[in-house]
C-alpha cells in the first residue's frame, strides 16, 4: 500500500466505498491521517465499519468540522451531469475534492528513492477503447526485465493498493477519464493517448469535456514522452499541443493504424498487419503482427503499437519486443479466442460494450455469426451498418431484442434472448471457416451483472456445447 502523504493528523472525507473508496481510506490511514467514510449504500458502511472506520453521514452539516479534503470515488459525478450532494457540501464548505489518482502522486514518490540507482518510472495509459488490452501487454512486454513491474488504476487494484516502489520499480496505470477528470496531482512518466470515441458523454457534458478529461493527462501531467493516437482530430490537436521540438517532434510519439506516419518525427504505425518503426525520416524496425494469435484485427495492432512505443521508450530493442508479442495471449473479453471446433471459431469480445469497441472486432473477422443485444448506447447500433457484409447472421439477445432489431434491417438474423440459445443456434448454422462472436455493442445490466459475467456464460456454452 501507498500511505498517503500531506495530511498527517488531517480529517480527510472519503465518498464511496468500493475498491478504490475503501482502499483511498486505508492509505490514508496509513500515511497519518484521519478518515471519516460515507457510502449510499447500507452494505458498503457496514464493511467499512468492520474495519474500524469512522462512518460519519456527509449529508449532515455537522459532519464536516474540520474536514481538509474529501475523496470522491470515480463512479460518483462531481459536475456533470449533476454534482452529488455531498460534493456540493464540500464546495460549501471550503473543502477541497480530489480522488486516489490524485492521492497516488502527490504520495508515490518518497525519499527513498534518493538511495536508487534506477528510478521508479509511472506510465499512464488512456483513451476510449483498448486501454486494458493495451496495459496488460506492456507489462507482459517488460516481464522478465531486471525490473519490478506493478498494473493497477482501472485494471486490477486501486493505484493506492500496491506497494511501495523499489529500485528501478515500473508502474503501469489504467486510467479512465472519471479517474482522470477529478485528480489534483498528475505525474506520469510516460502518457499514452490511444483513441477517442463517444462514451460516458452524459458524465462528461459532450465530447468535448470527454476529451478535456484525457487531455489532462498530458497538459496538466506534462510526461516526458507522449504516446499519442492520431487517427481522430483529438489526437492530433493533442499531438500538436505537446510537440515542443520543431524537428522531432518530441516529446511526442504518434501512432496511427490508418496511415503512414513517414516524416522525420518519431513515428510508430501498423498498415496492413507489419508494424513500423520510423525516426529522423527512416524506417528503423518492421514487426510481422498477422501470425500474433493474441492480436488478431487492427485495433490490436494499434495496441501493440502504443505497448511498442512505451517499451522503446524504457529502451528495450526491437527485436526483444517482437519476441514478447508473440507470446501474449490477450485479456479474457476482448476478442478472446475461445477455441475452435470442428472449423469454427468461438471469439468472446463481451468488453465490446458500444459500437465503436464492436467495429473493431467485426472488421477483425469474416464469415461471423454475430451475437448481439443487451442495453443499447445512445444511437443504437445502426452505425454498424456498414460492416453487415461481414456478417452471415445475427442472434439478438437481452430484453431490447424489439428495439435492436429494426436497426438490423437488410441482415438475416433471429431473436434468440439469452447466450446460451445464441450459442446453440449459431453453432448449429456454422460451417467450417466461420467464426461465431459474442461481440455485443451493448451494456450487459438487463441480463448480466457486468460484461465479465456475460462472457463467462458465452465461454461455459461454447465449452459445454463442444464437450471440452
Amino acid at each position: 500500500m501507498i500511505p498517503v502523504r500531506g495530511y498527517n493528523g488531517c480529517k480527510v472525507a472519503v465518498l464511496g466505498l468500493g475498491r478504490s473508496g475503501l482502499t483511498a481510506a486505508r492509505a490514508l490511514r496509513a500515511g497519518g491521517a484521519v478518515p471519516i467514510v460515507w457510502d449510499d449504500n447500507e452494505k458498503s458502511r457496514i464493511a467499512a465499519d468492520a474495519e474500524d472506520f469512522v462512518v460519519l453521514d456527509l449529508n449532515k452539516d455537522s459532519s464536516w468540522q474540520d474536514v481538509v479534503c474529501l475523496i470522491v470515488s470515480p463512479g460518483i459525478p462531481h459536475l456533470y451531469p449533476l454534482p452529488h450532494p455531498i460534493v456540493s457540501k464540500a464546495w460549501h464548505n471550503g473543502v477541497v475534492v480530489d480522488n486516489d489518482i490524485g492521492l497516488f502522486f502527490r504520495s508515490f514518490a518518497t525519499q527513498e528513492w534518493d538511495n536508487f540507482d534506477v528510478i521508479p518510472k509511472v506510465v499512464c495509459v488512456t483513451g476510449s477503447n483498448g486501454k486494458s488490452t493495451t496495459t496488460a501487454l506492456i507489462a507482459h512486454l517488460l516481464e522478465g526485465s531486471s525490473r519490478d513491474i506493478v498494473v493497477a488504476g482501472n485494471i486490477g487494484r486501486g493505484a493506492l493498493d500496491i506497494p511501495p516502489a523499489q529500485d528501478g520499480t515500473i508502474v503501469i496505470l489504467e486510467l479512465s477519464s472519471y479517474q482522470l477528470d477529478l485528480a489534483r496531482a498528475l505525474a506520469p512518466d510516460i502518457a499514452v493517448f490511444m483513441n477517442l470515441s463517444p462514451d460516458h458523454l452524459d458524465r462528461h457534458n459532450g465530447m468535448g469535456g470527454y476529451f478535456f478529461a484525457k487531455r489532462r493527462l498530458f497538459v496538466d501531467g506534462n510526461p516526458d514522452r507522449a504516446i499519442i493516437g492520431v487517427d481522430e482530430i483529438e489526437g492530433q490537436f493533442l499531438a500538436n499541443q505537446l510537440r515542443q521540438d520543431a524537428k522531432s517532434g518530441d516529446p511526442v510519439i504518434n501512432v496511427s493504424v490508418n496511415k503512414k506516419l513517414q516524416n522525420k518525427d518519431w513515428s510508430i504505425f501498423a498498415r496492413k498487419g507489419f508494424l513500423s518503426e520510423w525516426r529522423k525520416g527512416r524506417q528503423v524496425a518492421s514487426i510481422d503482427l498477422r501470425p500474433m494469435s493474441g492480436l488478431p484485427g487492427e485495433h490490436n495492432h494499434q495496441n501493440a503499437c502504443c505497448a511498442y512505443a512505451v517499451c522503446r521508450s524504457i529502451g528495450m530493442a526491437p527485436k526483444q519486443i517482437e519476441e514478447k508479442l508473440i507470446s501474449y495471449v490477450g485479456l479474457p473479453h476482448r476478442c478472446q479466442i475461445v477455441g475452435t471446433f470442428d472449423g469454427v471459431m468461438y471469439v468472446n469480445d463481451s468488453k465490446a460494450t458500444n459500437v465503436d469497441s464492436a467495429e473493431k472486432a467485426l472488421l477483425a473477422f469474416k464469415n461471423i455469426l454475430w451475437i448481439v443485444g443487451g442495453v443499447p448506447k445512445d444511437g443504437g447500433i445502426l452505425p454498424l451498418k456498414p460492416y453487415f457484409d461481414r456478417i452471415k447472421k445475427a442472434y439478438l439477445i437481452g430484453n431490447n431484442v424489439s428495439n435492436l432489431a429494426k436497426d438490423l434491417d437488410g441482415l438475416d438474423f433471429v431473436n434468440v434472448g439469452t447466450v446460451s440459445d445464441a450459442v446453440k443456434l449459431a453453432s448449429s448454422d456454422a460451417k467450417v471457416g466461420d467464426v461465431v462472436l459474442l461481440a455485443p455493442a451493448c451494456a450487459s445490466f438487463d441480463q448480466y451483472e457486468n460484461f465479465e459475467k456475460r462472457g463467462d456464460d458465452f465461454i461455459n456454452n461454447v465449452i459445454m456445447l463442444n464437450n471440452v
